[in-house]
């Protein structure tokens, strides 16, 4: 039977898209209200705060996070090439401007150690195209970082040209401009992504990408760091291939290593990693995570500062910081020019992060986000604070995380985490000038465990899929070897080409029936399955298009023993043999019993099914190809009086046979073709002479 389809009313998109225009650019009060009511968020929920209920999570969460990001921000200006006051800039900047815009209520928005990675190696590339020395001790420019002429530097001073002046720039200054106009351009494509809805992007980004993808990126942090931990100077490797050359590097200045950052370093991991332990073992019973960072810094801060570590042992230190706000400056607009590729990569992976992390803790609080919403409010998060010397921002797991388990309620915390870091940018920010970049190294590498213990992981994930786990190896390897940038890339286009290349050879099967029903299954696959008397029943899993035609064929007739087109060759030739056969025999005179004989040894091969139904419940779609491969084997199969039957199309299916003609202009032979379930069409098979 032929179920009746409904009938659709035609739309006129042309009249739907006028009218959702008009809408749009109609202007009215409330149409204003709600506008600016979405695009800060701020607006709804925080009148509905609930002060009693909410305040006190949101203040010890906030209190604790402000209390890790201090150190992490002072940390994370190594990766990123900068000096550590534009990090602590860029955690007080983005809290605000998260809370203002942004639509989850736990998520920690700030400096991130891969977003920081990612800059870094531009900021680093670019110094060397400029001439500077990428050696972190030289000596460093004075005052805040402001436009100077700089004759005590390493510097090559480099020309930039500010509101009409020209202007020579030290490298301190020409590093956080690079960092601010990356800054900006990524944040303008990321409002670009949200203003014409291009969330979608984040798809093709799937979770053995990210996960490969930040594993590569922790491994490339870890080996930057190893020259901080040791304490041995040796140039910053730029580049592809970074990871390996900064490993040669190291191995060759190994006797160079300072006694003292070895000493520091040891203990400092040895502190932290324990802490680390303790704290996941005992998180349960712990009210608030044990600040261990920013006790390490407090404790080795005035250690080096009373025992002299710098003077005595020449230790590297963090220097000078300086106290409160340097005057905000546009972004150089040539200088955007030249980082606009790198700014894609790093606009994507800030909104994949941040998006992704909303939706997870979304879901597990009962609660919604708006995707779209999150890509303007991190795109302002970069470009706001590109004009007051920051860099790059993103939501980082572990500090939500913190966050949640201290009894975070709404983004109040972030304010108040943005006012931890104020404290320190108005007035402790000094006290951190005997900091021992070592002392940051351990810190970094530390955080890294989360990430680096996804190799534990790779055995069951091989178990769970393999494909997966190729992709993962693949783009881990990738970020880590040749350059985050490539590594993202290349782990986006393979994990796509094997979705391509599982639909161009996907599993195929002939089917058996299930004893006593009107089941069918793979026959390899299950036991006790009994043949079908005279049919043949094919599943293809996949949809059916050009790249897949030559398999589909080829496995057809692989699995049926019996390729239509050579079977078809054969018979002709037989016809051709009889008929000569035929000839000779009129002008011979033989009996009959030669003649009999003679035909029997030309008659072909007898074929075991006379109907071939294709199960067609895997295949999504057909395109112009895969319809006129299956007029094709219509036809074939009917030159060997052999039927076929299509069962269980979706509507998407029978539309494309429809309109490709398959069955024939009226459609009249439709009900003997196509069938809405295999067992429907075994029995019409059945029932034919």
């Amino acid at each position: 039977f032929i179920m009746e389809r409904k009938t659709h009313v035609k739309v006129n998109r042309k009249e739907i898209m006028l009218a959702k225009l008009r809408k749009s650019c109609s202007c009215t009060p409330q149409k204003l209200k709600n506008f600016v009511m979405d695009f800060f968020p701020v607006l709804r929920w925080l009148p509905k705060y609930q002060c009693k209920e909410y305040i006190w999570g949101d203040i010890m969460s906030g209190l604790v996070i402000g209390i890790i990001l201090v150190p992490q921000a002072i940390a994370y200006s190594l990766l990123a090439g900068l000096k550590p006051i534009y990090s602590l800039y860029t955690s007080f900047f983005a809290n605000i401007i998260y809370f203002l815009m942004g639509t989850s209520r736990h998520v920690s928005v700030g400096i991130f150690s891969l977003i920081s990675l990612m800059v870094g190696q531009v900021v680093d590339r670019e110094l060397l195209l400029a001439g500077f020395d990428l050696n972190d001790d030289a000596p460093p420019a004075l005052g805040d970082g402001s436009l100077q002429n700089d004759s005590l530097s390493n510097t090559t001073a480099f020309n930039l040209t500010i509101a009409g002046i020209n202007a020579e720039c030290g490298k301190e200054c020409y590093a956080i401009g690079i960092a601010t106009a990356l800054t900006f351009v990524a944040g303008v494509y990321q409002v670009l992504m949200g203003i014409f809805r291009l969330g979608f992007v984040s798809m093709y980004l799937s979770e053995s990408v990210l996960d490969g993808f930040a594993t590569g990126a922790s491994l490339t942090i870890l080996t930057a760091q190893v020259k901080y931990l040791i304490g041995i100077k040796i140039p910053r490797s730029q580049g592809h291939g970074m990871l390996v050359i900064t490993w040669i590097n190291i191995f060759r200045n190994i006797s160079q290593a300072n006694l003292c950052d070895v000493i520091t370093s040891a203990i400092c991991i040895v502190v932290l990693v324990t802490a680390k332990e303790l704290g996941d073992r005992y998180k349960h019973k712990l009210k608030f995570p044990l600040p261990t960072e920013l006790v390490v810094i407090v404790v080795a801060t005035l250690v080096s500062h009373y025992g002299k570590l710098n003077e005595v042992y020449a230790s590297s230190v963090s220097g000078a910081i300086p106290t409160g706000f340097i005057p905000p400056k546009v972004p150089q607009f040539n200088l955007m020019l030249r980082v606009a590729v790198d700014a894609l990569p790093l606009a994507l992976v800030s909104f994949v992060f941040t998006v992704s992390l909303s939706e997870m803790f979304a879901k597990k609080y009962a609660y919604t986000i708006r995707a779209n919403q999150e890509m303007f409010a991190v795109g302002f998060c970069n470009i706001i604070p590109s004009f007051f010397h920051s860099f790059a921002t993103s939501a980082a797991l572990a500090k939500t995380l913190v966050k949640t388990s201290t009894g975070c309620q709404t983004q109040v915390s972030g304010v108040i985490s943005a006012m931890v870091v104020l404290l320190v940018l108005l007035f402790l920010a000094p006290l951190f000038y005997s900091l021992q970049k070592c002392v940051l190294a351990c810190i970094i590498i530390v955080s890294l465990r989360g990430a680096l213990r996804k190799f534990r992981d790779v055995p069951a994930r091989y178990h769970v899929n393999k494909v997966d786990t190729l992709v993962w190896v693949i783009t881990m390897s990738a970020s880590a070897l040749v350059s985050t940038e490539i590594g993202l890339l290349v782990g986006i286009v393979f994990s796509m080409l094997c979705i391509v290349v599982r639909t161009q050879r996907p599993r195929t099967a002939l089917l058996g029936q299930i004893q006593d029903t009107g089941f069918y299954e793979d026959d390899l696959e299950y036991e006790n399955l009994s043949t079908v008397p005279k049919v043949k029943i094919f599943r293809f899993e996949a949809p059916l298009y050009y790249a897949n035609k030559n398999y589909f064929l080829k496995s057809l007739y692989r699995l049926t023993n019996l390729d239509p087109n050579l079977e078809a060759a054969r018979r002709k030739k037989c016809e051709k043999k009889e008929k000569q056969h035929l000839q000779k025999e009129n002008h011979r005179t033989a009996n009959g019993l030669g003649i009999g004989e003679t035909t029997l040894q030309l008659v072909p091969k007898q074929i075991d099914f006379q109907a071939l139904v294709v199960d067609c419940s895997s295949i999504s779609f057909l395109d112009t190809t895969g319809v006129n491969t299956l007029k094709e084997i219509l036809k074939d199969y009917k030159n060997l009086n052999i039927s076929v039957l299509l069962a269980c199309c979706n509507p998407s299916v029978i539309d494309s046979l429809k309109r490709g003609g398959y069955f024939g202009k009226d459609f009249g032979s439709m009900q003997e073709m196509l069938f809405y379930s295999i067992h429907n069409a075994v029995l019409f098979a059945k029932d034919q002479k």
